[in-house]
């Protein structure tokens, strides 16, 4: 479970950062499996994972064993359960993850001041009550000039939009967006922050990869935002602890008739 300092400073800043949550082989596993998976042209399938865009590649925890591990990791999915609150279980509403090479780059989105349900962030009677949990894990070093995850600590409080979101137009580029702050990781390291803080990933200006993967974490009656579906080949592999997460309530049909 998360100490009670991690809960100080989550309740503060919306976010924390667990160094080494990904051991070496594990990175080596994902890694090769992105190296195919990245072949993928925009729109295509593989299996049941699915290409979006340039960059993006949904229902990753489809794409093998690798992936399925990363599902309940032990490195945080106790912090997990502990901010979302989910002592009747856990639902990953999107599990996806972002191959960006030089000039990409994320823009600031999210905050507090929209008061959404799916990702509030709430505190009650001693409990965490968060609608979202993301996990954001570094496959690849990211440090200066390489895309870094930004940050504004607290504003999964705020009641005020940041003034750089007024505008769908800006990108989070500029490394001086008053109140944002980088969090530079090494390969295998994770950020865990709250959805309503406001966050983006900066202008990548190095050579080769930024790639993470991000699963988010809700609810156990959550579903997915984009309305994929576990396959069942999926479903049938998967441990029983992962199987709650990725379908926590099997669907219920009438007996099939003769």
């Amino acid at each position: 479970m998360p100490t009670e300092m991690e809960e100080y400073l989550f309740d503060l800043k919306g976010f924390l950062v667990i160094r080494e949550a990904i051991d070496s082989a594990h990175l080596t596993e994902l890694n090769d499996l992105i190296d195919v998976l990245k072949e993928v042209e925009v729109g295509e399938w593989s299996g049941y994972v699915h290409r979006t865009g340039p960059s993006a590649l949904q229902s990753i925890y489809e794409a093998g064993e690798p992936f399925e591990r990363l599902i309940d990791h032990p490195a945080y999915i106790d912090h997990v359960t502990r901010f979302v609150g989910g002592d009747d279980g856990l639902f990953i509403d999107e599990g996806f993850m972002t191959i960006q090479g030089p000039g990409a780059s994320g823009r600031l989105h999210s905050g507090a001041h929209k008061r959404r349900i799916r990702t509030q962030f709430r505190y009650h009677n001693g409990q965490f009550r968060c609608g979202q949990v993301n996990v954001l894990m570094a496959l690849t070093d990211i440090q200066d000039g390489d895309g870094p995850t930004r940050v504004v600590p607290g504003s999964h409080k705020s009641n005020l939009i940041h003034p750089a979101l007024v505008s769908d137009e800006r990108v989070f580029r500029d490394a001086h967006v008053e109140g944002a702050v980088e969090v530079p990781l090494k390969a295998g390291d994770a950020i865990l922050f709250v959805d309503a803080l406001a966050h983006g990933a900066g202008y990548r200006t190095n050579p080769g990869e930024r790639r993470v993967a991000i699963y988010r974490y809700g609810p156990h009656w959550g579903s997915n935002r984009h309305g994929y579906v576990p396959s069942d080949e999926l479903i049938a592999r998967l441990t029983p602890e992962r199987r709650k997460i990725i379908q926590p309530l099997l669907p219920k049909r009438p007996p099939v008739v003769a």
